[in-house]
């Protein structure tokens, strides 16, 4: 069986994630996909606001629905606690999946620095890497250079480079920002949106008894697992 494993804060997760899942599971020929919410992420402190990790996690299952059912979110990292380091978290789903094939996904920014990641040997080790970028003319040169480098430093290292024309960029930083003026919920799966206001993540304040129907339908789908 050949799984990919996508790792992420997810706060929130977007149709930029949605859209980078779908193509991995498509080139790469993935019999499932896990989504894995970060603990606390290594590389980066959580800003101010910030959803919970528990909220994360039920956004990503929500998110996921368009993934159909090979899709799964694991909270292996939340129940670990502390640092969400990715070598451990691949050491675990070795020990769970033996005989299987494993791939971590990853977006352009992550990949050009994984060699600066906490034991980067034993996580090329551990999986292959399949990284995304979005447009081929922005991303080949430089992917090209970063796999010869790793293929360098780390004999052995099974890399899959693929290009999502088309998508664009979501920037979280940026969409939190638009959420809490009352604009970015079209960059949201509809029931992902329906949570945020429901909890009111964000600095989002929707007053849920005087919102029109059409607003109504995101809420009432975020109540859906």
């Amino acid at each position: 069986m050949r799984i990919g494993i996508y790792g992420g804060t997810f706060d929130p997760p977007h149709n930029g994630h949605i859209a980078a899942a779908k193509a991995a599971m498509e080139r790469l020929s993935l019999d499932k996909l896990l989504l894995i919410p970060t603990f606390i992420p290594p590389h980066k402190a959580l800003p101010a606001g910030a959803a919970s990790p528990r909220q994360r996690y039920d956004m990503a299952v929500l998110a996921t629905a368009a993934l159909g059912k090979k899709a799964e979110v694991l909270d292996m990292e939340l129940e670990r606690g502390g640092p969400s380091y990715t070598w451990e978290t691949l050491r675990l789903l070795r020990s769970r999946y033996p005989e299987d094939e494993l791939w971590l996904l990853m977006g352009t920014d992550m990949f050009l620095t994984l060699q600066a990641w906490h034991d980067p040997q034993r996580i090329l080790s551990l999986a292959g890497i399949a990284a995304f970028g979005r447009t081929e003319e922005d991303t080949e040169e430089l992917f090209s250079v970063q796999r010869d480098y790793l293929y360098r430093t780390f004999p052995g290292a099974r890399i899959f480079t693929l290009t999502i024309p088309g998508v664009v960029d979501v920037s979280s930083t940026e969409l939190r920002d638009e959420l809490r003026t009352g604009k970015g919920g079209a960059a949201l799966p509809p029931a992902v949106y329906g949570y945020i206001l429901r909890k009111g993540l964000y600095g989002v304040q929707a007053d849920l008894k005087h919102l029109t129907l059409s607003q109504l339908r995101p809420v009432a789908l975020s109540y859906l697992k």
